[in-house]
């Protein structure tokens, strides 16, 4: 097929998972797809918590405080489905809100 290119993973990261074996291209291009996924969550709850701080008043901030909670949940679930479990830091890296965190049931 002239004019496609393989993907290549990088040497060290080859090296790391054995030969470079079809199964650790996909596992490669897994890691990568859970990257991009969590920046992408990251982001959404970053814009949803934005959102929340630049509201003033009470008329249309449930929505808001809704929209943040759902952020926040889908993030820390899809997180936790890594196996990253520090969901303290992430609270306090993100500036999380108690109102937020009470929405999702957190403690």
């Amino acid at each position: 097929m002239a004019g496609m290119s393989s993907l290549r993973m990088p040497q060290s990261l080859a090296k790391r998972l054995g030969v470079e074996t079809g199964e650790a291209v996909l596992r490669y291009e897994l890691m990568e797809e859970q990257a991009a996924s969590l920046g992408r969550s990251g982001s959404k709850v970053e814009r949803a918590l934005a959102a929340l701080r630049a509201h003033e008043g009470a008329d249309g901030r449930a929505e808001l405080v809704k929209a943040a909670a759902d952020a926040v949940w889908g993030f820390l679930v899809q997180r936790e489905a890594c196996g990253m479990r520090d969901r303290a830091r992430i609270v306090a890296e993100y500036d999380i809100p108690r109102e937020v965190m009470a929405r999702i049931g957190a403690r």
